[in-house]
């Protein structure tokens, strides 16, 4: 039972979800539901784990993801014996990579793949009685967070019930216009006083009107300006904005290949790096990249925008890989997420802390959110 082999008996996938009485604003579209779509894997013992794919855009694309899953990806794993999650994740994503490209779908099969890897690595985690963040090699359950999602409306009232939920460090959304931002910007540092205080423009400025709010933003002691331009934008630029900031900057979501890693851990440019293991890579890439980001010295904090399920396994990869970084919770309403993310509930001075159970230490109860339900 403790072998790190299993065979796996079926893997599912299930889509959720929650309508937004407030839509989640960002610089490039507004989200008016929450999507989730968990996935459990059994094994042939009757073990148990938990994934999560990340399916937050387009606004069909959680129920295609969970389609992929069921009918494309499942039926290649069931019946078969895998020494471990990482012999799972080669032989998908190998599997696959021709089909991924004949239908021009790279991201959502990685995203696929990405959930199934985050459920075998908790049915593994539980055969050998650890919790996740102690097999990946963590010395301690408690890691700091910081609450993210601010819209540019209501900032001050979500900044405030935050800070009064346990949250010490805040994100806010920028990318609205610089008048909206800097107010939003100047209210949120005297909420949060000398805490961390972080800006996210979701890739929404040209280099140009980055580098003119760069000037403005140097009174606010930011912890990082994320993604203030394009992912996929020149080095040139990436570079041209290093030289004009005060704060380090941050990405790291929207990078998807090992190659684009590589190359921002060998350059000055971004000093937080975010991968989100339910968009790319799961934990049998990303964990070896974690632990690459903190030896280029590099703070690593692990991106995160979706349900409980993914949420919980970002902060056992934090709270295995350790480090100064800071875990992403988001600030606005979802029991998709609040009723699966066990302890991280639960905010005490700005931290949380992750149960000893094994795996994730907790197993969804799908029927609390069967209304939620859309395949």
């Amino acid at each position: 039972m403790t072998s790190d082999s299993f065979t796996i008996r079926s893997i599912e996938a299930f889509c959720y979800r929650y309508p937004l009485a407030t839509p989640v604003v960002t610089s490039f579209g507004r989200m008016l539901n929450r999507p989730a779509v968990f996935i459990r894997a059994v094994d042939e013992d009757g073990v148990e784990g938990w994934g999560e794919a990340w399916s937050n855009f387009p606004a069909p694309g959680a129920e295609h993801r969970a389609r992929l899953v069921n009918e494309v990806l499942a039926p290649g794993l069931v019946g078969r014996k895998f020494d471990g999650p990482a012999q799972a994740f080669e032989s998908l994503t190998r599997g696959t990579e021709v089909l991924a490209l004949q239908c021009g779908e790279p991201g959502p099969f990685a995203q696929a793949i990405a959930g199934i890897d985050l459920a075998l690595w908790d049915l593994s985690a539980r055969r050998r009685r650890l919790p996740l963040w102690r097999l990946l090699g963590g010395h301690g359950s408690t890691i700091k967070v910081y609450a993210s999602g601010i819209n540019p409306g209501g900032a001050t009232q979500t900044a405030e019930a935050a800070l009064e939920r346990g949250h010490r460090a805040l994100k806010l959304k920028v990318g609205f216009g610089a008048d909206i931002d800097l107010g939003n910007l100047a209210a949120l540092r005297q909420i949060v006083g000398a805490g961390m205080l972080a800006a996210d423009a979701n890739q929404g400025w040209s280099v140009e009107q980055a580098l003119q709010m760069l000037e403005r933003l140097g009174g606010f002691d930011l912890r990082w300006l994320e993604e203030p331009i394009r992912a996929d934008r020149p080095r040139e630029e990436w570079l041209r904005l290093r030289a004009g900031a005060d704060m380090p900057i941050a990405a790291g979501e929207n990078i998807s290949s090992a190659e684009g890693f590589r190359q921002v851990l060998t350059e000055d440019v971004l000093g937080v790096v975010q991968p989100d293991i339910a968009k790319w890579g799961g934990l049998t890439v990303c964990v070896g990249l974690a632990r690459d980001i903190l030896d280029a010295r590099k703070t690593f904090c692990p991106h995160y925008l979706g349900g409980g399920v993914g949420l919980l396994a970002s902060a056992h990869l934090l709270a295995g890989i350790g480090g100064d970084g800071w875990l992403e919770v988001d600030a606005n309403d979802n029991p998709l997420r609040d009723l699966f993310c066990g302890s991280l509930v639960d905010v005490r001075e700005g931290t949380v802390q992750l149960s000893d159970d094994p795996g994730l230490g907790t197993v969804p109860d799908l029927s609390a959110i069967e209304r939620y339900r859309s395949i």
